[in-house]
């Protein structure tokens, strides 16, 4: 089954450093993608908040991405998969 991102939808590896979104699908390039399927076991699903904290000095490979309180390291074709929508500002 493949997931259907909106419209305001961005991916992960086009965010700039220091960034905070919500994860809204992790697409899948064939039925039953290892790589999706992975990321989503690591917590890269719907609903969860996630930052950039770090990205590689030479093209920006590997991201450091923060999902909850647990970070990972994903290159660039892995963050290129998760789609999200970036988090509003506050406002008070």
């Amino acid at each position: 089954m493949f997931e259907v991102a909106s419209k305001e939808s961005e991916r992960l590896a086009d965010l700039p450093l220091g960034s905070v979104a919500t994860v809204d699908c992790v697409h899948q390039s064939v039925p039953e993608d290892p790589i999706a399927k992975r990321l989503r076991d690591l917590g890269f699903v719907s609903g969860e908040p996630v930052r950039i904290v770090a990205a590689g000095p030479i093209g920006g490979d590997p991201l450091l991405v923060q999902v909850g309180f647990t970070r990972f390291a994903l290159r660039q074709g892995e963050a290129r998969r998760v789609m999200v929508h970036r988090a509003l500002p506050h406002t008070e």
